[in-house]
């Protein structure tokens, strides 16, 4: 049953249409790839869905509501959570830091509580801390947790944002280039962790990359858009043989 979908969603920027009658569905536990060259609006589809651009056209439904026009944080806290192409940490703290941060959208205590320590907010500062541990160790940073962001390699740095989206409970995932600026390594390491966090969380994964290799090893189904316009969508093996796709993205065989 499909849980997320985006019916004929056009983002228009003055005179410029960024994205025009864009359609999907998504069921739960689906890892779906969205591709297209730079500036074809696969990130501006990415901010309709969480909030941060409201649609001129169309609707954005999830979990059986309309979200349209919401903010990005009441988003996040319906179960839909992201990261972005640019890495967003907190550099100034430290790797648990940042992840219990991400928490503060499923808890109770207000700010007085935080600040006088009332024991709902003590309960739930160690709730927070145990839970970002436990996410720490799934993602392989358990043992830099206390480390400032800041240092950690750029693969673990992105590893650190997807385990901060994961803190806030999410059901559907938005990963924005995650694999960008990664070694072959890193990129099938990350495949693996995506893989893993779908299948433990239960997670619906919707995904930008331009890592070819990388989406065609995780992806299930594909959709492809060029100048905010959709040219394809298909399996991966499909999307790799289409005639379109090759001219548009891929480059002429």
């Amino acid at each position: 049953m499909d849980f997320f979908a985006a019916k004929n969603l056009t983002m228009k920027f003055g005179g410029l249409v960024a994205v025009n009658d864009f359609n999907i569905t998504l069921k739960r536990g689906e890892i779906v790839g969205l591709i297209g060259p730079n500036g074809a609006g696969k990130t501006t589809v990415f901010n309709m869905v969480a909030g941060y651009y409201e649609p001129t056209e169309g609707t954005i439904t999830f979990s059986k509501n309309i979200i349209n026009g919401k903010k990005a944080n009441e988003i996040t806290k319906l179960g839909i959570a992201r990261t972005f192409q640019n890495i967003r940490l907190f550099t100034e703290l430290s790797v648990i830091e940042n992840v219990m941060i991400a928490y503060h959208c499923r808890v109770k205590s207000t700010f007085l509580g935080a600040v006088l320590r009332f024991p709902l907010y003590r309960r739930e500062e160690k709730m927070m801390h145990e839970g970002a541990m436990n996410i720490l160790e799934e993602v392989g940073l358990a043992s830099l947790a206390k480390e400032r962001s800041d240092s950690l390699p750029y693969g673990q740095q992105r590893r650190l944002e997807i385990a901060r989206a994961l803190a806030t409970g999410p059901e559907l995932l938005l990963l924005d280039e995650p694999a960008a600026g990664m070694n072959p390594q890193e990129t099938q390491d990350l495949v693996d962790l995506v893989i893993r966090i779908r299948d433990n969380h239960g997670l619906t994964v919707f995904l930008i990359e331009h890592d070819m290799k990388f989406v065609m090893q995780i992806c299930e189904r594909m959709k492809v858009i060029d100048y905010g316009t959709t040219i394809a969508e298909g399996t991966p093996e499909e999307i790799q043989n289409n005639e379109r796709v090759i001219k548009a993205y891929l480059g002429e065989a």
